[in-house]
């Protein structure tokens, strides 16, 4: 277990930032402490960390808690946010000295990591209570350890690309069905206050890796080698470096190295981008910063290096929910996270983001309830497109099965500084690429 925290602890200095971390919520007491009163109902206090930052579903969240704790007078839930950068700060910082919470959302990265922490309660008895069934094997497969489960995934969505139809239109050009074409209409597309496609790469997100990733995976390859080992050296993986770096020079913006997530997904959101990489989240940003525009987006697949390459998945998303070793009430856990998977909840939150975040459980997308969401109507193509990437992708690195090799692929922003290296230092392409793997390598052999 040391070897490990030392392992989490030593990624975080990699990223440069330590996070203080307040209160005492994940300490277990010396004795253990029911979570049910003398009348057989649930008592007691647990804390939920979360990374729903944005308003609509941060507030279902919430009534959801308010709900429960009615039903419930004896049971209190504190709520806190954080970025999914500063999450990851937090736990892992936390960790070491118990400040962990009772429950949390994590992205599949991070559930790798925390299992081999053995930092999690298996939910084995909460999934089949809510129906085995009824989610996707691979989703489940994502926070399998020793025929255990210890996540269960919330919502589930891919990445895809996004474009501006009217710019397309405008300009006389399809939508990109190959790399080189989307190469060609970004640049084509880079002028009056628009850029092409923004190229990110900010060392504290996984930006630079994903877009890496995707040309990647576009050509049948992965950022992992077959034994686990990181492969940013390979031809195809070169190929993809200088892709993304034209890109980068052509029509993106240059405080663009700099760029996390919300940074690249806000230019889109404002007009600014004709091209973006994301998932259904896309359609709520445009319609809260650019109503006027909702109309002229929609997405396809992802771009492939041949026209007639083989269909591709590169990055499917399904955010799960865990429950901490350290919780002194995993039963209050597990029944607030089934309260949440109650039809009529679980389409309200749905519905905080409609198309943004997808069912993760069978029963849902074919309710008339869901189905009556004026978005999911209105981009049914959107929906389409991302449900289809979702069947034939996986998580990062995850393509060779879940690794603590692939959770540190995405978490250690070492990618990002080798765009970063390339960009401002003019450092060559294949001397920066594998300095990257050996770093990459070092972390990894250390979990061998």
């Amino acid at each position: 277990m040391k070897k490990k925290l030392a392992l989490l602890l030593a990624g975080i200095l990699t990223l440069g930032s330590f996070a203080g971390c307040g209160g005492d919520s994940g300490k277990k007491s010396t004795e253990e402490k029911s979570s049910v009163n003398a009348d057989g109902e649930l008592k007691g206090d647990i804390t939920f960390w979360h990374s729903f930052t944005q308003g609509p579903r941060l507030e279902v969240i919430q009534e959801t808690a308010d709900q429960f704790m009615k039903d419930n007078p004896e049971v209190n839930i504190t709520i806190e946010t954080f970025s999914w950068g500063d999450f990851y700060t937090k736990w892992t910082t936390g960790l070491a000295s118990g400040n962990v919470p009772d429950m949390s959302t994590a992205l599949p990265g991070h559930v790798v990591e925390m299992m081999d922490a053995e930092a999690l309660a298996p939910l084995d008895d909460l999934i089949d209570d809510i129906g085995r069934d009824k989610f996707a094997e691979t989703a489940l497969d994502e926070g399998e350890k020793d025929g255990e489960c210890y996540s269960i995934p919330l919502y589930s969505h891919a990445q895809v690309m996004w474009y501006r139809k009217d710019l397309l239109q405008e300009a006389g050009l399809e939508v990109p069905k190959t790399w080189d074409e989307f190469a060609e209409a970004a640049k084509k597309l880079t002028k009056d206050g628009v850029y092409g496609c923004s190229f990110p790469c900010g060392s504290n997100d996984l930006m630079g890796t994903r877009f890496l990733n995707f040309y990647v995976r576009s050509g049948g390859g992965s950022l992992l080698t077959d034994d686990l080992k990181a492969d940013l050296t390979s031809d195809l993986a070169i190929d993809g470096i200088n892709y993304w770096l034209d890109i980068y020079e052509n029509c993106s913006p240059k405080d663009s190295v700099n760029y996390a997530v919300l940074d690249q997904a806000t230019l889109f959101y404002q007009g600014k981008t004709a091209f973006d990489f994301n998932s259904g989240f896309q359609i709520g940003g445009v319609e809260t910063n650019s109503p006027d525009l909702v109309d002229q987006i929609d997405c396809a697949p992802l771009p492939k290096i041949n026209a007639d390459d083989p269909d591709y998945g590169a990055e499917t998303s399904n955010i799960p929910m865990v429950v901490w070793q350290n919780s002194e009430h995993p039963e209050i856990c597990k029944a607030f996270m089934k309260k949440l998977y109650e039809k009529e909840t679980y389409i309200k939150f749905l519905e905080a983001t409609p198309v943004g975040m997808l069912p993760s459980i069978e029963g849902i997308s074919d309710t008339p309830e869901y189905q009556a969401n004026p978005t999911v109507q209105k981009f049914s193509n959107a929906v389409d497109v991302i449900t289809k990437a979702m069947n034939e992708g996986t998580a990062i690195g995850f393509e060779k099965g879940p690794s603590v090799q692939a959770g540190l692929l995405t978490s250690q922003g070492i990618i990002e500084s080798m765009f970063q290296d390339i960009i401002t230092n003019g450092t060559d392409v294949e001397k920066a690429a594998k300095e990257a793997e050996d770093k990459l390598n070092e972390i990894f052999s250390t979990v061998q």
